[in-house]
């Protein structure tokens, strides 16, 4: 079993700034998917951003220009900063692992481990 451990949410008004941090442990597999995850209410958890282990990296849509996904390696965690936030970007926001290579990395049915979830609030 790993912990994913998410930290850095909070409320901020439209137009803001926030950073997320995952803490990932440390894990034995080669290959790999890490990736942001957030889900708004009666709404289905969607994929916002991901860092494969040959580097590759992908945006949803939504976020592309205003999200910048980022790891430290040697500290085993996991960055998603967010610029210029929106009210629709309001939701708890999950970190995700997946052990294997993905065809969607955005796909929360394809991952293997979640963190509990950080709530991200946007006012207008």
């Amino acid at each position: 079993q790993f912990h994913l451990v998410e930290s850095g949410g909070g409320s901020v008004e439209s137009g803001g700034s926030l950073r997320l941090s995952c803490s990932v442990p440390a894990y034995p597999y080669d290959t790999y998917s890490i990736a942001w995850f957030r889900q708004a209410e009666a709404k289905e958890r969607e994929g916002v951003a991901s860092i494969e282990s040959d580097g590759t990296i992908t945006y949803a849509d939504s976020v592309k220009g205003r999200f910048t996904i980022s790891a430290d390696n040697a500290k085993n965690i996991m960055f998603l900063q967010m610029n210029a936030l929106r009210p629709e970007d309001t939701g708890m926001y999950y970190c995700g692992l997946a052990v294997s290579p993905l065809v969607d990395p955005l796909k929360a049915d394809y991952m293997d481990y979640w963190g509990t979830g950080i709530l991200v609030t946007v006012l207008s």
